[in-house]
């Protein structure tokens, strides 16, 4: 029993599916926990998606698809691209995946050999730094600046490079901070990655979810980045498709040739309803996911305004996503100890911010991706404990 995986052993479990589980856990037990840790969407997938995958099963649409993917689906992806981030790729440089979180995976396996360094900009998903480890390179820590609202910028990049640096991860809109990047952020990283030679994967999961007018910007349609940038996209967040497992990247063929390698001989490949549905949902309607956004920002301004009215709490505009991530500025606790006591105190389950970096250090995660009325509750349990804490 000794001999097990030393590398697995090392590698913390999901620090927010650990917590979404103990809070199923809690509420199975009795327990009025208003689960804030987790990042599903509370909506159901659209009818015209659902019917698309029904209909695709009723026809016999049960057997193994191409690894790669469905050819219109990936005609699909490669038009969005176009049509809508500026960048071109041909269907060919597009692979269909089991979940967005697999297509990172690829993504860095594909790029990094022992010892490269990758860079990751924290606070950052929980996930990224394992799946860097796990593929034997070595993740650098890219702590922002909380001061500045996590600003990333061309010094901070510099004074992480290394000899062995091969790429660096981005993530707009954030998970977990909801910052957007900004022209000049996204300039910033162009004028590093390109000097030094550097790939991008560039994580776009929640590109649709923009409020107070951010933009966003598709890293691989920067001059010089369309052959050194993997874009990581999927279907979880925009339409609600968290359980359909259906995610996709899009990058150079180089890297789609030897990431398809993997593909086949792990998971094969996404389940074929699963990419009929992904093809009625790149080129269905859209109008879903407008509703969706709005319902996102009511609830980001309902949250905003009144976290401002409790004392003991601090929470910045978030610009994307539907994550906010307040620090507690006159609290002794570290965001563990807040994080169990909003659990203990107010049955309230959130992330620590630790749990993204040491840049995340003082805040927690709360998601917006539920009920008006759970946050109403959750925000009426705040104004009671946040103040003693």
């Amino acid at each position: 029993m000794n001999n097990l995986s030393h590398l697995l052993r090392g590698i913390p479990p999901s620090a927010t599916v650990a917590i979404s589980d103990k809070a199923r856990a809690l509420k199975a037990q009795g327990r009025d926990v208003i689960a804030l840790a987790g990042g599903d969407p509370d909506f159901k997938t659209p009818q015209h998606i659902i019917d698309a995958a029904i209909k695709a099963m009723n026809a016999g649409d049960t057997n193994y698809p191409p690894a790669q993917g469905k050819p219109k689906l990936l005609e699909a992806v490669a038009a969005k691209l176009e049509r809508e981030n500026g960048v071109k790729v041909s269907p060919s440089q597009v692979i269909v995946t089991p979940g967005g979180k697999w297509a990172l995976y690829l993504a860095i396996a594909a790029l990094v050999n022992p010892g490269d360094e990758v860079m990751i900009l924290e606070p950052a998903w929980v996930s990224y730094d394992p799946i860097v480890s796990l593929n034997g390179a070595v993740p650098v820590h890219v702590s922002l600046p909380n001061d500045q609202n996590f600003l990333v910028t061309e010094e901070i990049l510099r004074q992480h490079l290394s000899p062995k640096t091969k790429a660096i991860m981005v993530n707009s809109p954030s998970n977990p901070t909801g910052r957007v990047l900004t022209r000049g952020e996204v300039d910033a990283i162009v004028k590093v990655a390109n000097a030094a030679d550097l790939y991008v994967i560039s994580d776009e999961i929640y590109e649709y979810l923009l409020f107070d007018g951010a933009v966003h910007y598709s890293l691989a349609a920067e001059p010089g980045m369309a052959e050194r940038t993997i874009t990581i996209n999927g279907f979880s967040k925009a339409y609600a498709m968290t359980g359909w497992r259906l995610g996709w990247l899009a990058a150079p063929q180089p890297i789609v040739k030897l990431a398809m390698k993997l593909q086949t001989h792990s998971v094969t490949s996404a389940a074929s309803f699963s990419m009929a549905a992904g093809i009625a949902a790149l080129n269905g309607p859209q109008d879903c996911i407008q509703e969706m956004v709005a319902s996102y920002a009511a609830r980001r301004r309902f949250m905003l305004d009144a976290l401002a009215e409790i004392p003991g709490i601090a929470c910045a505009p978030i610009e994307g996503a539907f994550y906010l991530f307040p620090s507690f500025p006159h609290s002794t606790l570290n965001s563990v100890q807040v994080a169990d006591a909003l659990l203990e105190k107010a049955d309230i389950a959130c992330t620590p911010g630790i749990e993204f970096g040491a840049a995340g250090e003082g805040h927690v995660r709360f998601s917006i991706a539920t009920a008006m009325s759970d946050l109403e509750r959750a925000v009426e349990r705040l104004a009671r404990v946040v103040p003693g804490l």
